[in-house]
């Protein structure tokens, strides 16, 4: 198989015992069980703990771990004086990666323990949503609003990002989220981790690295180009034409099709019913597009290029996002409020060699393409006399 030049796809580079995904069947399983078995009945921290721990934890267990996320959602106030010097139109994912590496400046970042390790994840899980709700209150000239500790995960970053605490309902919509991002295998920024890892850098570099290879746009940036895409089609009406349109130039429909999944991505499953519901609780048209644009892109990539066609993860995530009144650029830093758990357990496992016989420094071979002027190189000519 020629393996040069196709982002590693189909190449197996290593084992692990955290997430799988069957791209035939539309299955996402995290440490043997369904996505969709813990949308329905579990919560991010508990899905959280499992990822980590690899066992569904008893409630004793399940207290403790909620007990020392809350205890460490607080970000040094130097932290959040900083951000004030930031531009406020700054990326945020540039914010978020910047003060995640600064957090080894404020925090022990021994890793070579398990425990130890454990300790960095949950700090890291509890402060990532802190430091962008900082951000966003900070960059609007508003007063940063303190977590709660009677409030869930889910739950306490809405307050602190908009200063209200959300009802039942969207608190649970919101949970599910953050569940279904919670990790994806070997994805871009995951498998970043994983090297910079195997190099034995302490996990807030990792993790940093991680947020830098989310926020380009090819990985964490879709569901923001779809909610632009939607802003776009000023009516449904036009939206069979924009596709038509669209895909005639040979374009990509953002939200539309996967990598690995050849059938319905199971988490874009769980994501349209929660747009369905929210969309009915507020009156709002954005349900309704997005479904069109998928029938519309279903439709047109069967008649124009005879090929087969389903919604991702971003296609309906975005239009919630947008009515649980989230900016559109906090898209992809809310991403990382989820990801960083599965960032934390495949550091962990790389670090450990959890799934392997051993620890190994990812080290892959290149073939060199360039300039070649035989066996002994080119002749090197000093300054003076080159033309």
């Amino acid at each position: 198989m020629e393996t040069k030049n196709i982002g590693l796809r189909g190449i197996e580079v290593a084992d692990t015992k955290i997430s799988n995904i069957d791209g035939e069947k539309g299955k996402l399983i995290y440490r043997g069980f369904n996505i969709l078995d813990l949308t329905e009945n579990s919560t991010f921290e508990e899905t959280a703990y499992l990822l980590l721990y690899d066992k569904l934890p008893t409630k004793n267990e399940l207290n403790e771990f909620n007990t020392k996320l809350i205890e460490a959602r607080e970000i040094p106030k130097q932290m959040q004086k900083n951000m004030a010097n930031w531009r406020k139109d700054a990326d945020p994912m540039d914010m978020l990666q910047a003060f995640v590496s600064a957090l080894a400046g404020y925090y022990d970042e021994e890793f070579f323990s398990k425990e130890a390790s454990y300790d960095k994840a949950i700090n890291l899980i509890a402060k990532v949503p802190t430091i962008i709700a900082s951000w966003q209150r900070i960059r609007n000239g508003l007063e940063v609003v303190d977590s709660d500790p009677s409030l869930s995960h889910a739950a306490n970053f809405l307050y602190m990002m908009s200063g209200e605490k959300p009802d039942i309902e969207v608190e649970k919509i919101f949970d599910v989220c953050l569940i279904l991002h919670a990790d994806h295998t070997f994805n871009a920024s995951t498998f970043t981790a994983r090297q910079v890892a195997s190099t034995r850098a302490h996990m807030y570099s990792a993790s940093s690295a991680a947020i830098g290879a989310l926020s380009g746009e090819l990985h964490g940036g879709a569901n923001t180009e779809v909610m632009k895409m939607l802003l776009e089609i000023s009516k449904i009406d036009n939206v069979q034409s924009w596709i038509k349109e669209k895909l005639m130039r040979g374009e990509k429909i953002m939200g539309m099709g996967h990598a690995v999944y050849k059938t319905y991505d199971p988490r874009a499953q769980v994501l349209k019913e929660l747009s369905r519901k929210l969309a009915t609780k507020n009156k709002e048209p954005w349900f309704d597009k997005t479904e069109e644009i998928e029938t519309a892109t279903i439709s047109e990539m069967k008649l124009q290029k005879n090929k087969d066609i389903y919604p991702n993860v971003d296609l309906y995530s975005a239009s919630i996002y947008y009515m649980l009144k989230i900016p559109m650029d906090l898209n992809t830093p809310i991403f990382a409020i989820s990801r960083v758990v599965g960032w934390a357990a495949h550091i962990i496992e790389e670090k450990f060699a959890e799934a392997a016989p051993k620890t190994a420094l990812y080290r892959p071979k290149a073939v060199y393409v360039g300039k070649d002027c035989g066996p002994e190189g080119c002749e090197y000519k000093e300054l003076d006399l080159r033309e």
